[in-house]
């Protein structure tokens, strides 16, 4: 599981090739694209994670309550910065559909 910093300097990466190479409106929204599934494919394996080692520990496979807690906390974060984000990126939309050309 890639850690923030990982999906960060990926995407830094990409952003820097796309800002080197001349791209197509079209590919634009295409990266644009894949960085959100792969944002939410991350939130999601995190909310998988946590919830597998929850019931592992509900059932008595797992002793160590300090890994659960760690990967509950995880998700928790991983989900309210999607949450943020989601917000700000409608708030972006709702001031460029404000602009008056």
């Amino acid at each position: 599981m890639p850690t923030v910093n990982q999906l960060m300097l990926n995407q830094a990466a990409s952003m820097k090739n796309v800002s080197q190479n001349r791209t197509t409106p079209f590919e634009a929204q295409q990266n644009f694209a894949d960085s959100l599934k792969n944002a939410i494919n991350h939130v999601n394996e995190t909310q998988i994670n946590s919830d597998q080692k929850t019931k592992a520990l509900a059932a008595g496979e797992i002793d160590n309550l300090h890994d659960v807690m760690i990967a509950a906390q995880k998700s928790s974060i991983t989900l309210q910065t999607a949450v943020e984000v989601q917000s700000k990126a409608i708030d972006a939309y709702k001031r460029v559909m404000r602009m008056q050309i």
